[in-house]
Parts: C-alpha cells; structure tokens; sequence
C-alpha cells in the first residue's frame, strides 16, 4: 500500500504530459519509487530502455506536486479508494497488461478476487434485438457467477449493468471521467445500485476535462479487466470495436453477436467475425464452451507427479509453474517464467507432442 507522501509523488507523475503508463512503470521499475523519479537527474533517466527526452521534457517536481497536492485533498475529503499497479489488489488481468494505468480509482463494493470477469460492449443506440439478447445471455450466464464489465454509457453499455443487477451479479462501470461527476446524467439514478452490486472504476481526476478521447482511453481497462470482452451491436464504426482490438492485443478473446447484413448495428459484429477477430456468439453456450467454464473439477485428470520424458531447462520452468497454476493463458505463463510469448508458443506446442501439457478452449494450457 503507498504511504501518502508516495501516493501524492505518483500522481505527480501520472500527471506528466507526454509519459504515458508504460513509460512511467519503466521508471518506477528501475529507479524504486516516484518521488525517487523526481529527485533523480534527467540524464540517469535517460540511460533507461525506452525513455527518451520527449517523454521526460515535462516532468516537472513543483509544476506536477501542485496539480497532485489538489487532487490528494479531494481523494481525502471524498475517502476515494485507489489501487496502484504493484499491489496485490490491483486486478490480476489488468496487471499484466503493459499499458494499464499505474493508479485507478473506484468506489463501491468491488471484488475481482476469484471471479469469471466478461466485458459488455456495443452500440448506444442498442435496438430491440440486441436489448433482449444481452438480457438473455446475461441471465443465462448467472449461475456462473460472472462480474459484469461495462461503460456506463446509452445502450448495450447499461443493458449489461441493469440485467447483471436483475440477476444479483457484480458489475463494474467504467468511467471516462472522475469519480466527482457521472456521465449520462440521466444514469445517475442507478449510481447507488452499482456502488452495492459493484462499483465504479477510473483512472481520471476530478478536474480532468470531458474530453471524447477519454473515452477510447478507458476502453483498454473495460478490455484489462477481463477474460473476455463480448460486442453486442455495433455499427461499422465505433468504440465497443476500439474496446474489442484493445482486448485482441491483451489475446484476450472476443466475441461478436451476428446480425442480418441489413441491419446497419450488425455492421461491426459481422465484420469481426468475418475477419476471424472474433468467436460468432449465439447463446451463452457458446461462451461457457470457449472459456472452459464448464470444466468441473471433479472432472480433471489427475496429475502427474513425475515426468518420464526429457524436457528442456525452459520446458521444465513452464512444466513446474503449470503444475502449481492447474491452468494458465499463455501471455501469463510467459511472463511469469520470463520466456517471451513468441518462444513460449512453440514451447509448448513441443510440449504438447512430448504429451506433458495439453491446450483448453480460451488459450489457456494445463498439466496432463
């Protein structure tokens, strides 16, 4: 947990123009601490791997102390939570994605611990079709116990969070601006529901502008957060698309609900799936089969306890890992053996014919 002093100097640098949350956990990999980040000399950060002078050219101590002086007031006198990138609260998925936010904020009753996480995306001006379909699909899926990934905005976005409250789930909005103010207002009358069933996610400040780029901004934590990130309805535009590309680069999997080639909010979803950048979804089935949520675990092979076949050094990091881990995605289990993803494919597809390890729907691979 960051002391206050450590909270105010990482908001200072949240705050750097031009820094980004890549950059910024570079640094704070390297040099230990953000306020160490702001006492150290410029040309020691440059030595860095991907720092450049661009990204340094504002980081300015007294300029970036003020503006985070009053944002740590208003995190105080609203007793706003928060969650930084190195804690063990922060959420497992997003932390492993390398351009998460260093630092969100939130409020409510949010618990990701344990839990099947899906992403609801789509169009603001949801039709009929696509209203009852995510209602279904939601209901369907609530003996499974899923958080309920969404934006916050018209349409698909608070179908998902209204049908996950019907159905007594958790659901998370995810918001484009701070916590101080709620975007459509007319939705401020489910603002207590949500905070009961859930809550409400953003890594902007209280004074941060309304601005539309905000909002393909916070389509990468709706697609961090989860296992999978489903597209209801969407024209052949729009940011539910963005929010579905963000998850394909995270090889998290997408899902698209079909439509009739006349209806314009079917435009994207039938393109997904034409180019093969997301699984056709008809029916909760569908997503139950391609994430493995069926697989009971009365119903696993038991272990082996001892290899009769020779691995690799690498072959066996993977072999040990997967075998306290039961099951892993691939980007995980190269992250944490240290083995790039590239490498990791074709070790365990060597794996695999040695007959040691064997893949499971959702990129996900498991001990034999």
């Amino acid at each position: 947990m960051l002391s206050q002093k450590e909270l105010l100097y990482t908001l200072a640098l949240q705050r750097t123009p031009n820094l980004g949350d890549t950059s910024a956990k570079k640094l704070l990999r390297a040099v230990g601490s953000a306020e160490a980040i702001f006492k150290e000399k410029k040309h020691n950060l440059l030595k860095i791997d991907g720092i450049g002078s661009f990204k340094l050219k504002n980081l300015n101590e007294n300029q970036q102390l003020t503006e985070a002086e009053a944002e740590l007031r208003f995190i105080k006198d609203n007793d706003i939570e928060f969650s930084y990138f190195l804690d063990k609260t922060y959420p497992e998925r997003l932390k492993h994605c390398l351009d998460g936010p260093i630092l969100f904020f939130h409020s409510g009753n949010i618990d990701l611990k344990n839990k099947k996480i899906i992403s609801i995306v789509g169009t603001r001006k949801v039709t009929t079709y696509g209203t009852i379909f995510c209602e279904k699909l939601i209901e369907e899926l609530a003996p499974l116990d899923p958080i309920i990934v969404s934006g916050f905005a018209y349409g698909v976005d608070i179908t998902a969070h209204k049908a996950a409250m019907d159905n007594n789930l958790q659901t998370i909005a995810c918001l484009a601006h701070g916590l101080n103010q709620i975007y459509p207002k007319v939705h401020k009358k489910y603002v207590t529901k949500v905070e009961q069933h859930g809550g409400f996610i953003t890594e902007f400040w209280s004074d941060d502008p309304f601005d539309r780029n905000n909002f393909l901004k916070r389509n990468r934590i709706i697609a961090g957060l989860s296992e999978a990130t489903i597209v209801i309805e969407s024209a052949e535009k729009g940011g539910s698309l963005v929010t579905a590309d963000i998850a394909n680069s995270y090889n998290r999997e997408v899902f698209a609900v079909p439509g009739r080639s006349s209806d314009k909010q079917s435009q994207g979803c039938n393109n997904l799936i034409k180019r093969q950048q997301a699984h056709l979804l008809t029916n909760a089935a569908d997503l139950i089969y391609h994430l493995d949520w069926e697989l009971e675990e009365t119903n696993k092979k038991p272990q082996q306890t001892q290899l009769f076949v020779e691995l690799t050094e690498e072959e066996k990091t993977i072999y040990r890992f997967l075998k306290q881990k039961d099951k892993e995605l691939l980007d995980i289990i190269a992250l944490e053996c240290q083995i790039p993803t590239f490498k990791v494919a074709t070790i365990l597809l060597n794996m695999e014919l040695k007959g040691v390890v064997r893949p499971l729907p959702g990129k996900l691979f498991q001990v034999v």
